[in-house]
């Protein structure tokens, strides 16, 4: 039965808005995204929501090949939920970005719930320096860029990994997503529970004012009742912030270095564990649980690491 004190963590270990010029510690190899998934889930972490890298340039790769040498390992060596994006990058096409949740059919793939503008630019106002040709250009490129994920684009999406009994981490952006959401629902193409993601401090999404997390949290009351179970991330200096004002208000968190960098202002986190660690001091600080793999599989309906395809 679905407990209410019990708190799912998500870590999402290396993601695609991060370059690697930014951080020494961000992973980017098969050996780092592996350890550093290890260690987080050994941490606290129930889920753990994976990208893959470019092991030379770190730039993000979306060919199901790039996540297999990471994948056999995380699943031998933890029993953590394995969350696969179809996010990819908000430069990839819809059908690069789902290849590795179809083929690969994870217990959870993320799903965007709509086209959105995706702002990494102002991130060149604090690094300045780039090892890799293309890190300076993807950042600045997001000026004009929109983060396709058309209802054509969602429902494709969700017809064909539903099949393999994969379940949806829905991120929704703002309350345009809630609603579009409620729209496949009402069509069917969903089942509860929702796992809905609140993502705030992304340029292009909702802020992440305290009012934004309540503003969201209520409107995902209002379409969904007791059909969800509701997540959030803060990007950037939000992330802890919003954790734990959300989980005070009986929400699950998510953190790693996909969604922030930094363990304190201007000290970057040297690890995902590291965050999962501080997010559990939090968590436990207001006499809350941390979920068990076993216990998000349940609270989530989850099918289970057997009937995964790696």
């Amino acid at each position: 039965m679905y407990q209410q004190n019990v708190v799912i963590i998500s870590c999402a270990v290396t993601g695609a808005i991060h370059t690697p010029s930014m951080s020494p510690y961000l992973p980017v190899t098969p050996e780092e995204i592996a350890e550093s998934s290890i260690a987080a889930a050994k941490a606290g972490a129930a889920i753990i929501h994976l990208h893959a890298r470019d092991p030379v340039t770190g730039k993000p790769d979306q060919r199901p090949e790039a996540f297999m040498p990471f994948l056999g390992r995380i699943k031998g060596e933890c029993d953590a939920v394995v969350n696969l994006t179809t996010g990819g990058s908000p430069y990839m096409s819809v059908q690069e970005r789902i290849r590795p949740a179809t083929e690969l059919q994870p217990e959870v793939a993320s799903m965007n719930m709509g086209s959105m503008g995706f702002g990494l630019f102002p991130m060149l106002d604090r690094f300045k320096e780039f090892k890799h040709d293309w890190e300076r250009s993807y950042l600045e490129g997001s000026k004009d860029l929109v983060f396709r994920n058309t209802y054509g684009d969602i429902e494709t999406s969700l017809r064909e990994l539903s099949a393999s009994g994969t379940r949806f981490e829905f991120e929704c952006y703002d309350t345009s997503h809630l609603y579009n959401l409620a729209h496949f629902i009402d069509r069917g193409l969903v089942k509860p529970p929702f796992f809905v993601q609140t993502v705030f401090g992304i340029l292009g999404g909702i802020g992440a004012h305290p009012d934004d997390v309540l503003h969201m949290k209520r409107t995902a009351d209002r379409l969904f009742g007791n059909d969800f179970r509701w997540s959030v991330l803060g990007a950037g200096r939000n992330q802890m912030k919003v954790a734990a004002m959300a989980a005070s208000m009986g929400g699950n968190v998510r953190v790693g270095l996909e969604d922030s960098l930094w363990i304190a202002p201007g000290k970057l986190a040297e690890s995902n564990a590291e965050q999962v660690r501080k997010v559990r001091e939090i968590l436990e600080g207001l006499g809350l649980q941390v979920a068990t793999p076993a216990q998000a599989r349940e609270i989530l309906s989850l099918k289970g690491a057997k009937n995964v395809g790696f």
